[in-house]
């Protein structure tokens, strides 16, 4: 696994990406998550979760691990329940758009999306398509160097208005 991990990894940024990986780049390290989940009766399911980013491929790219409720928490039930979330995304910076490609992987609930990143304004946005239709958004907004508030968003009107499934109130771990 270590020979793995150590092709996957990589120690910071490729210099022919310079500048373009710090929109992701700063939130290299470990993360602490109040999570919220909002259902669509409004019903709210609040807990903790763990998320975990690192430079990969030649460091071209971010890789993510989140995990909610975080490891060595109590998975409440069967593992596959839909409020159990153990995925990966991986974040690759494209010239020729001039955006990020973003794949987001969850093997315990099997959701797969793909989405395009940008900065807008001081906040990041990601947009892309649900297997169900609907519209994605992903946003990172308020961001410091040890906090920032990530909101999951669908809609099922083509933008036209928007509703929140999920905040992640992140706090970055002490090194």
């Amino acid at each position: 696994m270590s020979a793995f991990l150590d092709a996957l990894g990589a120690d910071g940024p490729s210099a022919d990406r310079a500048g373009k990986m710090d929109l992701y780049g700063r939130f290299v390290g470990s993360w602490d998550l109040d999570v919220r989940q909002f259902s669509e009766d409004g019903t709210e399911r609040r807990r903790a979760g763990e998320w975990h980013f690192g430079w990969a491929l030649e460091g071209r790219a971010i890789q993510d691990v989140w995990i909610v409720p975080p490891r060595g928490e109590a998975r409440h039930g069967d593992a596959a329940a839909s409020v159990n979330s153990y995925g990966t995304t991986l974040r690759v910076y494209d010239p020729d758009i001039d955006a990020w490609r973003i794949q987001w992987t969850d093997p315990v609930t099997r959701n797969f999306l793909q989405m395009i990143g940008r900065a807008q304004g001081r906040d990041i946005v990601q947009l892309g398509t649900r297997p169900d239709g609907q519209l994605a958004r992903w946003s990172f907004a308020d961001i410091t160097a040890d906090s920032f508030l990530w909101r999951g968003e669908v809609s099922a009107d083509a933008r036209a208005s928007w509703r929140v499934i999920t905040e992640f109130t992140a706090r970055r771990r002490a090194s």
